[in-house]
């Protein structure tokens, strides 16, 4: 076995002690944060949009060990999710649906199952603005970098359906956020402001990173993997992906390559001050690992292919 293989499966094994352990002592909980070190059990914080990544790690697990077990939680702990396909509220039925029910969709290709990503799908394109995005759940006016997660499910219906008009919402979407996020240097800003009446653009805007003018380095990891994701699911429909998309995607990597530090986990914003909180966040290093990878997988030159790759298993083997 070679080293890579065997860190890899010793980072399996850790995993699924890890869920083991946690399925044991909190049966049925669903983690999302930790206070004090402990994970925190009064309740959810902005919106529920983290549910689907424990069941996915569940259908991981299935899928890379086989056991029965794991398929068993999967379903257990994606089945209370089902309803929330019809969710107005939010914009990370993406986040909800791709992790869990997706997975178990390409496992059996099951009819409902593609029927449940299908109503999600149209779910949120009914967040649909006049400025041409898809309103965050802070509200109407408001646009996310984080929603480049979550379109991807409006595409997924657009190739199961045929339907173009989802696809062009998508596509619309993306565009705005490309447009009005993501800045010259491949930085994105976390929120875009925009007026109701008019659908103009009005600034940028934070919830999460230092200012309205920073670069919180978890958008830019959604945006690294979000508009990765859409060229490939644009590829897979038949379409040809305009090259927008995957030149976005690359110049939001570059930026992060250039900017974080020699291991690539970076600071929670790349523009935080020296007297700010000087925090790392592994989160968005190991989004950015996964969209580095794809991003490896879509671009046709070799050599480019070989320094995403290399780049995301430089982050994946950070301790």
């Amino acid at each position: 076995m070679t080293p890579r293989l065997t860190r890899y499966r010793s980072a399996l094994d850790f995993a699924a002690n890890q869920c083991r352990r946690l399925v044991a002592t909190h049966p049925g909980y669903v983690p999302m944060y930790t206070v004090g070190g402990k994970w925190n059990r009064e309740g959810e914080r902005w919106t529920h949009w983290c549910e689907g990544f424990y069941p996915g790690i569940f259908w991981l697990l299935h899928k890379h060990t086989g056991l029965a077990g794991w398929r068993d939680l999967a379903e257990s702990y994606s089945k209370p999710l089902e309803p929330r396909r019809f969710d107005k509220a939010v914009h990370d039925l993406g986040f909800l649906f791709f992790s869990t029910y997706l997975r178990w969709y390409h496992l059996t290709g099951e009819k409902r199952l593609s029927a449940i990503l299908i109503d999600a799908g149209r779910t949120l394109a009914r967040r649909r603005q006049k400025g041409g995005y898809l309103a965050s759940f802070v509200g109407p006016h408001s646009l996310f970098i984080d929603v480049m997660m979550n379109v991807g499910i409006i595409l997924w219906a657009a190739n199961a359906t045929g339907d173009e008009k989802l696809r062009e919402i998508a596509l619309e979407h993306c565009r705005t956020t490309r447009k009005y996020l993501v800045r010259p240097d491949g930085g994105t800003a976390h929120e875009g402001i925009f007026d109701l009446e008019t659908g103009a653009f009005l600034r940028q805007s934070t919830h999460q990173g230092w200012s309205a003018e920073s670069t919180w380095t978890r958008g830019l990891a959604w945006a690294i993997y979000g508009f990765t994701a859409v060229h490939r699911l644009l590829a897979s429909g038949g379409c040809e992906p305009p090259d927008e998309f995957l030149d976005t995607a690359r110049r939001c990597a570059d930026c992060y390559l250039r900017r974080a530090p020699k291991g690539l986990v970076p600071p929670w914003d790349f523009d935080v001050p020296p007297d700010g909180p000087q925090l790392w966040d592994s989160s968005a290093g190991a989004i950015t690992a996964s969209g580095l990878w794809d991003l490896s997988e879509q671009v046709g030159d070799a050599t480019e292919a070989a320094r995403y790759r290399s780049a995301a298993l430089t982050r994946l083997t950070q301790t």
